[in-house]
This record gives structure tokens, sequence and C-alpha cells, in this order.
């Protein structure tokens, strides 16, 4: 090994280093250059258009629903009970058996209800018995009578003459005079009597009319009678279905006790309580989509048939009536469950904005305007619009915007900004596919409307 193997590579010159006065002039100018760039970076950044997404309105279809739970009823659920006390003696039907109207529901025992009505029905026929003898009868001898009372009388007074007569000629006395006036005024008395009696025998006669009121006061008590025996017959106040039994036969039953409750055929009706908020959007009228919680395949439809006109207080809630379509289903039952789904408003063709679109509080009531950003020469410029139908995540645009202008769907830019719009289509605005139909949301949302 030679000695140049074993030696270092040679050193490399460094340079002299700058005297100090020289470095401490170039930090002022380095400094310099960096503030001047961020100043560039701040204005160029100042003036970069922001991108926001933006949507030209389209036109389609619009249809706001409201979503309740509602419950079945019937015209008429009525609770049959006894008016008197008295020992059960049949019961005719079951729980969920059909009848008819008037049909015996329950017998009770009424063995001495049909003895007392018997008793009345024999009075009543006394009655009748009796005013039929006052015309057949009694007016003809209280005729008679007064006919003979009045030929007496004037016999009487055909006597009297004579026996004055007789007086004066000197053949009789005058107590025989005497005689003979005593007897005219008994056999005026008698007329008097006679006719009184006669009077009161004819037809419209005192004695006509208490036989009158007595067959009335027999007729009366029959009529009652008859009416306590019915009593012991249950029947039905129309065609209806049996929902609760609470009797068997041998029990000793009250006044006031439900005995039977039972349903009244009728139309049916949908009742459900909403809650007041959403009284504005319901109307008399509006159609809806039912189903019933145990039968889910097979909806039917209905319609708005009336309105509560108050408010329950405690609930804050209002009672909206609905009745089927057509005939009402046939698996209806009292108080079932259903969901109901009505159409609170509806547009066939309507220019759709999404309500993310409206600045500010606009986005929220029922303001028939509002305002919206567009683009005015690169920049956001806001923009009034007029609204119409609203649902949970749109509205229908009724003016203020041209065919195709774009409004943005980020309300946050302040007006004058810079802005590059990049367009979506309805569908990406709402959210993805379940924005896609605004009934869809709207029912999920307002699900719980009904308390």
């Amino acid at each position: 090994m030679t000695d140049d193997a074993t030696r270092s590579p040679p050193a490399i010159p460094r340079p002299a280093p700058a005297p100090a006065g020289r470095r401490r002039r170039r930090l002022p100018l380095v400094a310099l250059v960096l503030a001047l760039l961020a100043a560039l970076a701040v204005v160029w950044l100042a003036n970069r258009p922001s991108e926001v997404t933006a949507l030209v309105p389209p036109r389609g279809p619009l249809q706001r629903t409201l979503q309740f739970t509602a419950r079945v009823e019937t015209p008429a659920r009525v609770d049959i009970g006894a008016t008197l006390t008295a020992r059960v003696r049949e019961v005719a039907v079951r729980e969920g058996e059909r009848f008819a109207a008037g049909a015996a529901l329950v017998r009770l025992e009424d063995d001495e209800l049909q003895a007392a009505a018997a008793q009345a029905e024999a009075a009543l026929a006394q009655a009748r018995a009796d005013l039929a003898a006052q015309a057949a009868v009694s007016r003809p001898s209280a005729d008679a009578a007064l006919s003979q009372a009045q030929a007496n009388a004037e016999a009487a007074a055909r006597e009297l003459t004579r026996s004055r007569e007789l007086v004066v000629q000197g053949f009789v006395s005058q107590a025989r005079v005497d005689d003979a006036v005593r007897a005219l005024a008994v056999a005026r008395a008698q007329v008097e009597a006679a006719r009184a009696q006669a009077e009161g025998n004819q037809a419209d006669g005192a004695q006509t009319a208490a036989a009158r009121a007595r067959l009335a006061a027999a007729t009366a008590a029959a009529q009652a009678a008859q009416a306590r025996l019915a009593q012991a017959t249950l029947r039905a106040p129309g065609p209806g279905r049996v929902l609760v039994r609470s009797v068997e036969p041998g029990q000793i039953v009250q006044p006031g006790r439900a005995l039977l409750s039972v349903t009244i055929d009728g139309p049916l009706e949908l009742v459900a309580a909403v809650d007041e908020r959403f009284l504005a959007t319901l109307a008399v009228g509006q159609p809806a989509r039912v189903v019933a919680d145990a039968y889910p395949a097979r909806p039917f439809a209905a319609a708005v048939t009336r309105l509560a006109p108050s408010v329950d207080a405690q609930r804050g809630a209002v009672q909206v009536h609905l009745r089927p379509g057509g005939d009402a289903p046939g698996f209806l039952r009292e108080d079932m469950t259903l969901s109901v789904e009505v159409v609170t408003g509806e547009r066939t063709e309507a220019r759709l904005l999404p309500l993310r679109a409206l600045r500010g509080n606009d986005a929220h009531g029922e303001a028939p305007t509002g305002s919206v950003l567009v683009v005015v020469d690169g920049r956001a410029a806001p923009r009034e619009v007029q609204l119409g139908l609203r649902t949970l995540d749109q509205v229908e645009l009724t003016g203020g915007l041209d065919d195709d202008e774009a409004v943005l769907l980020d309300p946050t830019p302040e007006p004058g900004q810079r802005v590059k719009p990049r367009r979506v289509d309805l569908q990406q605005a709402l959210g993805g596919p379940r924005g896609g139909t605004s009934n869809d949301r709207m029912g999920s949302a307002m699900s719980a409307a009904g308390r």
C-alpha cells in the first residue's frame, strides 16, 4: 500500500463570510418581499369567487300531506240496561253477535207485570162498557123521565086552575087550592131535576163527560201497565252488534247498571285529535288515504267531513272527522287504530324551490313573499319572489324569477360577493333519493300530529 492511498482527500475551500454590514442590509428587503406576497395573497383570496350550489327551479307536481292516527267510531255506542229491578230470565245474544232492530236482547221475569197488565185491561173494558151504557140506556131513561115530569107538571097546573074555579063557585074549600099549589110546585121541581139528569146524559153532558174521563183514566192505566210489562224485555234500538255482555240468566238486575254494550249500524266515522298548529291547513272535503294497522295491505280512501268547532284546551288538539268513500271496508271495528294521510294542498304543475334557498326567516311560516339570492354578473344579488304552497322542504314559486335564472341554494353569501355557481338538479338539492317526493317527507315529519 502506497502513501497516496493512505492520505485524506483534499479539503474544499469555503467562501469567506460576508461582512456583517451586508447581512444587515438584506434582512429588510426579504421582509418587504414577504409582506408584499402576503398582501397579494389576501387580495387574491378576497376576490376569488366562492363556489356555491345553484338550481334553476324546475316544474313538477307538488303535494302537501298531513299524517296522524285516528280511530273508528260508530254512529252510536249504547249501554243497554234495565229500568226496573227483576230477575233475568233469558239473554238472547252473545258477544260479537249481530242483531236486528227491535230484537229481544234480554228478557226479565214478568209474571207480576203480566197480571197487572191484565187487571188494567179489565178496568179499561169496564170503562168502555160504562160509556156505551151511558149512550144506550142512561140517556133514553133520562129523556123519558123528563117527559114524564113535564106531563105531571102540566096536570098539576090544570088541577090548580080547576080548583080555583071551584073555590069561586063555592064547591070546594081553599084548602084544596093550597094542595093543588103545592102539587104544582113539586111537579115543577121534578121537571127541573129530570131536565138536569137528561142534560147530563147528553153527548156533551156532565154524566157522559164523567164516563169518558173514567175511560181515559182506565186507558192510561192500561197503557202504563203495558209499558211496564214491555220494560221486562230489553230490545235493540236498531241493527247492530254486541260488544260486551255483562249479564247472565238468574241474575237480579237493577236500574242504572249496563247489561250489554252494543254498537248501532250506520255510516262509520274516523275520528282523530290533530295538533291545533295544523288547523289552518285542514278543510272539509280534503281527500285522505287510510291504512288500518291490522290490515296494512288493504288501504282505502276517505274524506274530511267535519272539524270540531272548538279546540281541546288540555291537549291543544282539534277533533277531525273523516268518512270512508263508498262502502266502508268490512274489517273495520269499533276503536280500531288507523293511520291517515290527508292531502292538505296540491298543485299539478308548479315551479319547485327548496326551502333552504330562502334567506333568513322566509323559510318559516306562510309568508306570501320571500328573498333569495341569484347570480348577476358573477356576484350574489338578492331578489324578492312570490311564494305559494309550502311543504316541509319545498315551496311553490309563483313569481319574481325568470324561467332560466338560477337560485343559490346556500343563502349565507353576502349580497355583492363574487360567486361561482355549480348547478344541481332538484333531487340533489333536496338531499338525494329521499327528497324526491315532498309528500313522503311531509308525512314522515308530521306523523306525530295526532295525539
